[in-house]
This record gives structure tokens, C-alpha cells and sequence, in this order.
């Protein structure tokens, strides 16, 4: 699909060095992700899969934040919510679904990991682990090895507001600021730390810690694409002129429970999460490209109709993949412990 104005006009994307193409590519990636997460809810109620974090209402700023970023050279670390951002950063729909059915040919763990402990090597994802924030360090030595070795690039961590609380991403922080390190910090400030809302998390401001560790924090609305755009294309550009870090607080709104184990009416109401799905930021960005004249309605159902094929391949060559061999279980524990030919 291409876009259907093809009269040259300067609109706010373009201003900011967003083609026509790329505005587009990035709603695609929107509804990619957030196509992707329900499917995968339904499968999880379904029986097919044992478990799902879900980033229903995060997606907008995941794409952003990933379009404003060299995904050649750039290190990303993402967290457990970040699926429209790794499928932003080159991740497929049969990867992702290969991860949460567990299956042998997962390329984040071989189907040891549970679902949203993103790794990729090839595509410079880092591999996380449970313990909340604990990214934000190997980010930051990350950016010091790029400092070091005098490289262009900048390394790029996410977490939740909750996280921010762990002594990881102080540390980090810290040590970041002092040396002036080419790293970006995004809080996907989703209002809830599980069940605890915001307002028994913080006293302040995310954005405004940075301040203590001495370099520029921004506040940031997570369901306005462009903002999110404007901001991390900024950080970049001062971390790789060597001006350090840049901490980033995307507000977005967690619409799903925490996990598929939560009941979220527990501790909010339903009218607070109709509230906030009727702000869904998806739609909001649809709204802009239509206002461009790059998108409209037909174009728009023709897109969900090839997402949901895209979704439905996915699923079937996921659920009828191969489960890792028991013995698997014992491989990489110590160094060349794996069969010749094993994957790494």
C-alpha cells in the first residue's frame, strides 16, 4: 500500500524527517503489535499457551520511540511489554509466536524463557530477565563499551514507572550521568506497578530524577506518536554528539491486566480502563494520517485484513513447531557444553 496523496506537502511528520512512508509504516507496526497481543490473549483463555504480559496501550510510543532510533547499529533492551517495539526493530510475527508457545525454534530462548524476555542477536536485542530493571545497568555498560570504543551509536532501555523504584535504575542512572553515556531511558509510565497505581509509586515525576544524576529528563504524552519521535530523535542526537544520557517518561495507560494470572477489577474500575481505551493513541495517530490524506478507511480495512492473515500463519506454524527435546534442558550451562551443530 502506498500512500494516496502524492502531492508534496510539509506536514508535522515531515517536519521532524519523517517520510510519508515511514508515517505509514509506523501505524502498520501499531496494529501489527497490538493485532499480535490479542491474538495472543485469546490464545492464553483458549488453553494454547500458558501465559502473556500484554502492552495493549503502550504500543504507540514503543513504534515512535523504535522509528527515532538506527536500527543498525543502535542496542535495544527492551522490556517485558515491548512487542510492537521489537517488531519495530525487525522481530516477525512467527518469532513472537514461536516465543509464546514455547517452541524449539524461538529465537529469544528456544522456548525456556517466558514470553517477553526478548533477546535477538542479530537484531541487537539484549536479553533480559524477570528481576524488574535490571536492564537499565547492562544498557548503561553497554553505552560505556560504545564510549569506549569511540562507536556512533547509542543503546536504548525501557522499563516501567513501577521499576523505576529499584535500586538498578538509580544505579544506572548514576554511573550514566557521570560519565556521559550515549544511553536513552524510557519509563512506560503505565500508571500501575501490578496492582499499586501511581499514586501510592511516586512523589514526583520519573522525568525529573534525572536532574539529581545531571542530565535532561522529559515528560512526554506516550499515545502522541510524534511527540514520542521528537523526543528520542533529541536524545539520540545529543548522545551521539557526547552530551550523555536522556531519561524519557512516555505516559501511556496499561489497558490490559498486568498478566493473564491478574484480575485487574480488583484494584480499578471497569469506567477507568473505558476511559482510557477511549483515548487509545492508534487511533488518535489513524486520525493524523487521515488528516494528511495518507489514509482512509479502505486502505485501513485492508490492512487488519492482512494482519489478521499475517496472525493467523503465525499461530498455525507456532502451535505445530516443534517443543525443545528434554535433554535441551542441560544445554549452554556451562561453556561448548551444546551438541556440535546446537544452537547458541
Amino acid at each position: 500500500m502506498t500512500p494516496i496523496n502524492s502531492t508534496k506537502r510539509v506536514f508535522p511528520h515531515t517536519e521532524l524527517g519523517l517520510s510519508d512512508e515511514k508515517a505509514i509504516e509506523m501505524y502498520k507496526i501499531m496494529q501489527m503489535g497490538r493485532k499480535f497481543d490479542e491474538r495472543v490473549l485469546l490464545l492464553q483463555r483458549a488453553g494454547k499457551i500458558n501465559f502473556h504480559v500484554s502492552g495493549v496501550g503502550q504500543e504507540v510510543a514503543q513504534v515512535a520511540a523504535a522509528f527515532a532510533l538506527d536500527k543498525d547499529n543502535d542496542y535495544f533492551l527492551p522490556y517485558y511489554r515491548d512487542y510492537a517495539f521489537t517488531l519495530s526493530v525487525g522481530m516477525t510475527l512467527k518469532e513472537l509466536m514461536l516465543s509464546v508457545f514455547a517452541k524449539a525454534e524461538d529465537p529469544n530462548s528456544g522456548g525456556r524463557q517466558m514470553p517477553g524476555h526478548f533477546g535477538h542477536k542479530k537484531l541487537r536485542i539484549v536479553t533480559g530477565s524477570s528481576p524488574v530493571t535490571t536492564q537499565v545497568p547492562h544498557a548503561v555498560g553497554i553505552a560505556l563499551a560504545a564510549k569506549m570504543k569511540q562507536q556512533k551509536l547509542v543503546s536504548f532501555v525501557t522499563f516501567g514507572e513501577g521499576s523505576s523504584n529499584q535500586g538498578d535504575f538509580h544505579e544506572g542512572c548514576n554511573f550514566a550521568g557521570v560519565h556521559k553515556l550515549p544511553v536513552i531511558l524510557m519509563c512506560e509510565n503505565n500508571q500501575y506497578a501490578i496492582s499499586v497505581p501511581v499514586s501510592k509509586q511516586l512523589g514526583g515525576r520519573v522525568a525529573d530524577r534525572a536532574l539529581g544524576y545531571g542530565f535532561p529528563g522529559y515528560q512526554v504524552d506516550g499515545n502522541d506518536a510524534l511527540e514520542v519521535f521528537r523526543a528520542v530523535k533529541e536524545a539520540r542526537e545529543r548522545a551521539i554528539a557526547g552530551e550523555g544520557p536522556t531519561l524519557i517518561e512516555a505516559m501511556v495507560y496499561r489497558v490490559s491486566p498486568h498478566s493473564t494470572s491478574d484480575n485487574d477489577m480488583a484494584y480499578r474500575t471497569k469506567e477507568e480502563v473505558d476511559e482510557h481505551r477511549a483515548k487509545d493513541g492508534i487511533v488518535k495517530y489513524r486520525n493524523y494520517l487521515e488528516e494528511c490524506g495518507l489514509w482512509n478507511e479502505e486502505l485501513d480495512n485492508q490492512l487488519l485484513a492482512e494482519l489478521r492473515a499475517a496472525v493467523d500463519e503465525a499461530t498455525t506454524y507456532a502451535d505445530h513447531a516443534p517443543f525443545p527435546e528434554p535433554e535441551s534442558t542441560l544445554y549452554h550451562v556451562y561453556a561448548d557444553d551444546a551438541p556440535q551443530g546446537g544452537k547458541r
